[in-house]
Formats: C-alpha cells, structure tokens, sequence
C-alpha cells in the first residue's frame, strides 16, 4: 500500500486577523508541488480561534484550490457534540476526502461519552470520518479498547494519532490490523518512518509547511524501498523538529518560522505568539542551516 502523508496546513491572517484565503490557497499550491495531501483547520491551522463560518469558508477555499490533485480531510471537532455535527455536516456538504474529528476539549469525557459522540457524527455525514487524539491539549484520550470499538463503524476510517506515544500508536495499529478498513495516521514529526514501517498508513504533520520537500521525501523513499533515502531525510526532518520546538509551542514556532519565509501568511489571531526579536534570531539561524532560507 502507497503511504500518505498529509501537512496541517497553517490558517493565514490579515493583519487584521481576518482570513487571508489569497495567502492559504498559495500554501495550498506549494504543498500540491510537493506532493503532499493537506488537512484543513487542524492544530496548526488555528482551528480553536476560527469561528464556525470561517472554518466552511476556509474549506471551500482549500477544496476548490487543490481542485482534486491532492486529497483534503477536515478537522470538525468542537468541544460539543451538538455543535461537531453541525460543523461535520457543512464540511460534507462541501465534499472533502474525510472528516477528522478532535476528541471534544474543556468538556472532561468518558470512554462511552467519547463512543456516543464520535458514533453520532458518523452516523450523520456520508464522509468518512477519523478519530483525532491529541490528550495533551483536549485532556481526553481515546484508549485503545475504545477505538476498537469505533472501527467498527461503517463509517469511521481511521485516527490520528498526536499523542506522541509509540506505545500507543502500536496499540491502535493492532486494532487495525484487526478491523478491515481501519487507518492510523502518526503524527510526530520525528516519528514519521518509524510510524510508516510498523504499518502506519501514514502521517500527518505540522512541521510539512515549513519544509514540506523534505517530508515528501521521507514518503517517497519509503514508497520506492529506498530505507537510505528515508532515514537521511528523517533525520534531516527530526533535527529541524529538535532545533524548532525548542523554542516553544510547536505550532507557534511552525507559523513563525513559514511567516519569516513568506510574511503573507500572516500572524496567528491573539493571544498567539507575538514577534520577539531573539527568538526571531533564532529562529532565522536554523532556517538558514537547514537552508530553508
């Protein structure tokens, strides 16, 4: 089976924080020359600061942008169920290649609340839909027996994984290998090949918009057996990752660097990071030595 890899594509902003749809589909072109599929309105697309008409409105941009060349999944995920289905159903209406679905944040869960709310949204969309664990910004997690029990929905397709857990990620791969259809995307960027040789179906990732050649890269050498070419451009991806989110919050940092690249994507809606001169420093440093610049 061909591995995916798909890029968290950053939301890009007016200096008014209103939506700069110009400035997304261009990044939406530059991941299409990569070769690499996008996920709209993710961690990295400052979904949690979109309002429910801007993230349909960032959507149809996306979609009519990458015009079929390259997948598009959706993350609809909203802290309520109530209003995840109505975020699902306006995404579906759009027409996406799947709909990921955020475990609900604020809003403590249990397992079978997680069950009853992933379970609602699937039964209402004809898109299929993925499980998306992120515990450390949600504080809910979805075990491993509880994604078990999702995959065998007719409707539900996979999970994202963003937990940072190989542990984890080993768990949700035996209930695939045990339920037909059933896909894990690993999301850590240092763990990308890694991910793909246990069977992971593929990866989706933040720091792909700063270099989005390079995680293509990590795919391509996988997909053609080429293992050398894989783990030089992982490893190449890990120190970049290292160096980057050393500096503080991994999607703020993967905004920051793509804004010093190309200032049109804007900043992130407040209260995001703002421009510090030392960090942009440093920042400008390790673009130059991976020779991002």
């Amino acid at each position: 089976m061909t591995r995916s890899a798909y890029v968290a594509l950053v939301t890009c902003f007016n200096e008014d924080e209103t939506l700069n749809l110009d400035a997304t589909r261009a990044q939406v072109r530059r991941q299409v020359a990569a070769g690499n599929n996008i996920m709209c309105a993710g961690t990295n697309g400052d979904f949690s600061a979109l309002t429910h008409g801007e993230k349909l409105d960032l959507l149809e941009a996306v979609v009519d942008e990458a015009a079929g060349r390259v997948k598009v999944i959706v993350n609809a995920g909203c802290p309520a169920t109530f209003e995840t289905l109505q975020l699902a159903r306006g995404c579906d209406a759009i027409g996406v290649d799947g709909i990921a679905i955020v475990t609900p944040y604020f809003i403590a869960c249990t397992q079978d609340g997680l069950v009853r709310h992933f379970s609602t949204v699937a039964d209402s969309v004809q898109t299929p839909v993925y499980l998306y664990d992120i515990p450390a910004r949600t504080q809910n997690h979805i075990e491993p027996d509880t994604a078990r029990i999702l995959a065998r929905h007719p409707n539900i397709a996979g999970i994202k994984d963003s937990g940072g857990s190989t542990e984890t990620v080993m768990a949700y791969l035996d209930v695939a290998r045990d339920s037909d259809g059933f896909e894990v995307y690993c999301a850590p960027d240092h763990l990308v090949h890694w991910g793909l040789k246990e069977g992971c179906s593929g990866v989706i990732s933040g720091l792909g918009n700063v270099a989005p050649h390079i995680l293509a890269a990590i795919l391509d050498g996988f997909n053609t057996g080429d293992t050398a070419a894989a783990d030089a451009a992982q490893q190449v991806f890990a120190d970049l990752r290292k160096d980057l989110y050393a500096l503080g919050y991994p999607p703020a940092m993967v905004k920051r660097a793509l804004y010093m690249m190309d200032p049109s994507v804007g900043l992130s809606r407040q209260p995001a990071l703002m421009p510090d001169a030392a960090q942009d420093a440093a920042i400008a440093t390790i673009l130059k030595s991976h020779s991002l610049t």
